[in-house]
């Protein structure tokens, strides 16, 4: 995974800056993987200390135990107000090991108006030899006066092709490793998430769209935390029947007797407005919306929009 994130050009254009001292006092990285932003984040720490591979400083930086930098919040945590009085007043201490000192802040679009509104003076005007690097995994939640006051990288989704090597160098296995990072979005998470449990969330997707105890399904979904990898499964699903609808089945990634009965069931018209109805509902998910509500409500789209199409047929 490393690998995968010192490709990306937001890593390469902080670590140019760190080798020419030029790094901006607050920097923003926007990045759409939640769990390896904070990989990310510290990959850009040690380079930015120019910690070497294997050297004291990088292992220490990757326990997140290094005095001049601190990451925070502590895993599992929101940066509150409090913490953020305290980040303030050891940002006027001198650094304890060399002439600056660095200060992660990961998650950052979970950081409330007020805790960002009170950082505000420190992140435009820090004190001598004291950096900010905040990542974020969507710039929507940061108000306007926080984004006008970071040089900002943004990381746009992995190819297919750069998350399926990715998955087969960190070994990953499982049947449908094509078919997870054709329908992860570019998300290295979802990928792996898609290929959990031996690849259960297509075959879900396709019960999903086949409309089989999809209220129970849903309220099974409800009990989730989050639905990303199975909507990029219903969206897979969805790409593959548009496909063999035309007539091209060597593209699909996915190649089942359920996927060719429901080709048959589902109109063209009604397969391209799913694909929508599916974009809106991970949109809602973004906002905290329920897992199982929000499956829900597509549900019934879909089901109107099929109903609505073979009518016309």
């Amino acid at each position: 995974m490393k690998q995968l994130l010192r490709s990306t050009t937001a890593y390469k254009l902080f670590v140019a800056d760190a080798m020419c001292a030029s790094t901006a006092h607050t920097t923003l990285i926007v990045f759409p993987d939640e769990k390896y932003l904070r990989m990310l984040l510290k990959e850009c720490a040690k380079a930015f200390f120019l910690a070497k591979e294997g050297s004291r400083v990088e292992a220490l930086i990757e326990r997140e135990s290094f005095q001049d930098c601190m990451i925070l919040p502590a895993m599992g945590e929101k940066l509150t107000a409090d913490t953020a009085s305290a980040l303030i007043e050891e940002s006027a201490l001198r650094p304890l090991e060399g002439d600056k000192k660095l200060f992660v802040l990961d998650a950052f679009e979970n950081v409330t108006p007020l805790v960002q509104n009170k950082l505000l003076k420190v992140l435009e005007e820090p004190p001598r030899g004291v950096y900010f690097l905040l990542g974020a995994t969507a710039e929507h939640a940061l108000l306007p006066t926080v984004l006008s006051r970071a040089k900002r990288y943004v990381v746009p989704p992995f190819s297919e092709e750069a998350i399926e090597g990715a998955l087969k160098r960190g070994r990953v296995q499982g049947a449908e490793l094509r078919e997870a990072a054709a329908a992860s979005g570019g998300i290295y998470s979802v990928a792996e998430s898609l290929l959990a449990g031996g690849g259960e969330e297509f075959r879900l997707a396709e019960a999903f769209l086949a409309q089989r105890d999809v209220e129970k399904l849903c309220r099974a979904l409800g009990e989730r935390k989050e639905g990303k990898a199975f909507l990029a499964a219903v969206k897979l699903v969805l790409r593959d029947l548009m496909l063999l609808a035309a007539g091209q089945e060597h593209y699909c990634a996915r190649k089942t007797a359920e996927m060719q009965r429901l080709a048959a069931e589902y109109p063209v018209g009604a397969l391209l407005a799913a694909i929508g109805f599916v974009t809106d509902a991970e949109r809602e998910l973004q906002f905290n919306a329920n897992v199982g509500q929000a499956a829900l409500v597509l549900a019934l789209r879909i089901r109107e929009e099929k109903i609505k199409w073979q009518k016309l047929l």
